[in-house]
């Protein structure tokens, strides 16, 4: 079945016509000399009224037993690869950025993942990356209930993800 669009019976030039509701005129226009009370910006979220750090250390605090624990390693080990890493609060997560995001730490029910914004091409000799391998961009680590990472490996993984950022920024 065909469908005919109906020709318009507007003129092409013809104005339309003025809308039957009239616009009120603005508190400012009927008394320029007045102040005008602007409308209240909504309070700040938690993340704007805290620092990143103190979101990640109530994270941390918040979610508790062996993923606190591991999570809490795991930004320490952060850190000692690269005392320039800055910690950032997005996407109600924990970031640490250096030249760029290098990963993210979030907290599930049974792992805490580490997802390295470039790590597909960052290199992993030791293989730590074990989850979202297919994807063309990121890698992550997921660390299970009683399972380590070893932290040399790490370290070099977090410094060669700082690196892959360098070259990516050009700097």
């Amino acid at each position: 079945m065909k469908r005919v669009a109906k020709k318009s019976r507007a003129k092409p030039n013809a104005k339309r016509a003025p809308s039957s509701k009239a616009r009120r005129p603005s508190a400012a226009a009927k008394n320029p000399g007045s102040k005008v009370a602007k409308p209240k910006s909504a309070p700040p979220t938690n993340a704007a009224a805290n620092s990143a750090s103190e979101l990640i250390d109530q994270r941390i605090a918040d979610v508790g037993g062996w993923r606190a624990e591991m999570l809490a390693r795991m930004r320490t080990l952060i850190h000692e690869a690269d005392p320039e890493i800055v910690e950032e609060w997005k996407w109600d997560v924990p970031v640490w950025s250096h030249h760029g995001i290098v990963c993210t730490g979030e907290v599930y029910k049974n792992a805490v993942k580490l997802t390295f914004a470039r790590g597909a091409a960052t290199p992993d000799p030791t293989r730590l990356f074990n989850s979202s391998l297919a994807g063309n961009t990121r890698r992550a680590i997921d660390i299970h209930e009683g399972k380590t990472v070893e932290a040399a490996a790490f370290k070099a993984l977090i410094r060669a993800a700082v690196a892959q950022n360098s070259l990516v920024k050009g700097r």
